[in-house]
């Protein structure tokens, strides 16, 4: 006996219980970080906590590129953490050290953007995008921000 039924409708299942509320997340702080970008210009920016260095970037018209778009299958939105906030991080996964060994430039801080998310411990960090990238999937393609 099912205790939620499903129907069938223009092929899309649906039930027809209702889900149990979400607990409301608390709510995103402001904080800030920097980038130096790769002609050596800095560009301050206020963003909320919960995004990835990736998703600001892209938010703000850095030129970071993400050529996967975040889902850990390139290194192209490799950066370097300054090392005061690298030690405030969690170690890098397995995946995003495989993912590492391909980034061109690669230093002890160097870190995936779509891997670091911001929260309140990390206000202030300071990021420098490498002089260049490896994009190995399409030589000279530059992607735009979803």
């Amino acid at each position: 006996i099912f205790t939620s039924p499903r129907f069938l409708h223009g092929g899309r299942i649906t039930r027809s219980d209702t889900q149990p509320a979400k607990e409301p997340s608390a709510a995103a702080e402001t904080v800030k970080m920097t980038f130096v970008d790769k002609d050596g210009e800095t560009h301050a920016i206020s963003c909320k906590t919960g995004k990835t260095v990736l998703e600001i970037a892209h938010d703000n018209g850095i030129d970071l590129e993400g050529a996967c778009e975040g889902s850990l299958a390139c290194s192209t939105c490799h950066v370097i953490v300054d090392p005061m906030y690298y030690a405030k991080m969690e170690e890098p996964s397995d995946e995003e050290n495989d993912m590492l060994d391909l980034a061109f430039g690669l230093t002890k801080h160097s870190r995936l953007g779509c891997q670091i998310k911001l929260s309140k411990e990390l206000d202030g960090l300071l990021v420098t995008l490498p002089k260049a990238t490896r994009n190995m999937a399409v030589d000279g393609y530059v992607p735009k921000p979803h």
